[in-house]
């Protein structure tokens, strides 16, 4: 039988954008799955992407219940249309992908972030890097032959596991960084389910670190970058006190988002992250969304800054257009501490190569070295800052299209008088870039818009101090909530 890809989505229910696909473990069935393979598999050869079957397609994967299984059909997929899978394991989505960029072949990674064990997805990589807002819009048009005989029977099974991906992403930080760098630092990697928990360890203690793992879990633990966790502040505050860390570590799911406390457990936001990693890393232009801390514009340390809409495929949009312009070191990041690179850096007198996707090792490793080349403690690196804070919180179980009313109610100025104006006072300015940024006469910053990749309504705020951004943050919430009725 013949699937559109477009159709697929609605009648799965489980949706496709340039984060991949993403939905319920249970509707990411194996013909499910299959077929978003096997649609992306073929917009790359009508692409020219992939001349000639017997090439390889890389597959890995994170530490989700469903993802073995998933992983599984993708493989499937790729064997059914002549191509090589290669099973790269449980390995962090920027292994798969730096694989597949060295190999010149497409990266699949079977994961759902951040998101709750009960939800999976497959993010899709090119030959050359992530898939873009234009490959989404070619690859829903997909037209997929599609054998249901093949289904109910046994399970798929994967290939033999080969283990180069992992090896060339532990490498590309133990031999381009020098082996003595983070002697002397004493660093904590909270573990929990993260697929790169050991890459963690064995990256920093190479580099002559003295690592403590923390919080190893067998079940998942739905960890977000963005949105963290009561109980992983609490643990990282706990953590820093009995041990006297120099900074903890951890990333999400997938292990491309990192987190990163200072000396005294307290979680920096992946926008300020972002700054620091680009200062380190000598960055003459940054590509960041809307949504990120406008500290990156009042330090004056970056001669180009691009803001985009927020996702990763925007902002490396953004970085190739900042290349194009004759940029030499260009980065990006994303609230969520991704952090990407589309130049090549020199490091000690080697090579880092460019890596335009998501990545959690870049970021921490370029925060602690900045501390050590400032001499100064992360806190106090954090203090250097142009003082403006951040916070987001999120509405779960929030359909789009409910996120959208919101959304449109708002159109009306009136109405976000109403709603905003007796706690935030009057509007300076409207950016509807990505959802509907406000930022009013105090320079106070409310930022609202539905998740593009989970059925979440996210709020941004931003305000001069941490106090205040709080306060900002209950209000709006409080707010929200109400509305959400």
């Amino acid at each position: 039988m013949k699937i559109k890809i477009n159709d697929l989505m609605q009648q799965s229910g489980v949706k496709f954008g340039t984060s991949g696909a993403r939905g319920l473990a249970v509707e990411m069935t194996d013909k499910v799955c299959y077929t978003y393979a096997k649609g992306f598999l073929q917009y790359l050869e009508e692409d020219g992407q992939l001349k000639k079957r017997g090439e390889s397609v890389a597959i890995a994967g994170d530490l989700r219940p469903s993802t073995g299984r998933i992983m599984a059909a993708v493989a499937k997929a790729a064997s059914d249309m002549g191509y090589v899978p290669i099973n790269c394991g449980r390995i962090p989505s920027p292994a798969v992908a730096l694989y597949g960029l060295e190999n010149a072949c497409p990266s699949i990674m079977v994961t759902g972030s951040h998101i709750p064990a009960d939800r999976n997805g497959i993010k899709f990589n090119k030959c050359t890097g992530e898939i873009l807002k234009h490959d989404e819009e070619q690859i829903r048009e997909q037209v997929v032959e599609v054998d249901d005989t093949i289904f109910g029977g046994s399970e798929f099974t994967l290939p033999e596991e080969n283990i180069d991906a992992r090896t060339n992403y532990v490498k590309r930080y133990t031999t381009t960084f020098p082996d003595d760098c983070l002697n002397g630092k004493k660093i904590g990697i909270y573990q929990h389910s993260a697929v790169g928990r050991d890459v963690l360890i064995e990256i920093f203690s190479g580099l002559g670190a003295d690592v403590t793992p923390l919080g190893f879990s067998d079940t998942f633990i739905p960890v977000d970058t963005e949105a963290i966790r009561a109980e992983d502040v609490a643990l990282a505050r706990e953590w820093s006190t009995e041990n006297k860390f120099d900074a903890i570590i951890s990333t999400d799911g997938d292990s491309d988002r990192p987190l990163i406390s200072d000396e005294k457990g307290v979680w920096l936001r992946g926008d300020v992250a972002g700054i620091l990693a680009a200062k380190y890393m000598g960055a003459d232009s940054v590509s960041t969304p809307v949504s990120c801390n406008t500290a990156l514009e009042k330090c004056e340390w970056f001669e180009d800054i691009r803001r985009t809409r927020i996702g990763s495929p925007f902002v490396v949009a953004s970085m190739i257009e900042a290349s194009f312009a004759g940029r030499k070191g260009v980065v990006g990041y994303e609230a969520n501490g991704g952090f990407l690179t589309n130049s090549d850096f020199a490091i000690a007198g080697k090579e880092l190569r460019a890596l335009p996707t998501r990545d959690a090792v870049l970021p921490v490793l370029a925060i602690i070295l900045l501390s050590i080349q400032e001499r100064k403690t992360i806190s106090a690196l954090l203090a250097g800052l142009p003082q403006r804070f951040t916070a987001s919180d999120r509405i779960q179980d929030f359909p789009t299209e409910n996120s959208r009313l919101i959304l449109q109610k708002f159109e009306d100025i009136s109405a976000i008088n109403e709603a905003f104006g007796e706690s935030f006072g009057p509007i300076k300015s409207i950016d509807n870039t990505d959802g509907l940024r406000i930022t009013f006469q105090s320079m106070e910053v409310l930022h609202m818009r539905p998740s593009g990749n989970a059925p979440e309504f996210r709020c941004y705020n931003e305000a001069d101090s941490e106090e205040r951004v709080q306060e900002m943050q209950g209000i709006s919430m409080e707010i929200l909530l109400k509305l959400k009725g």
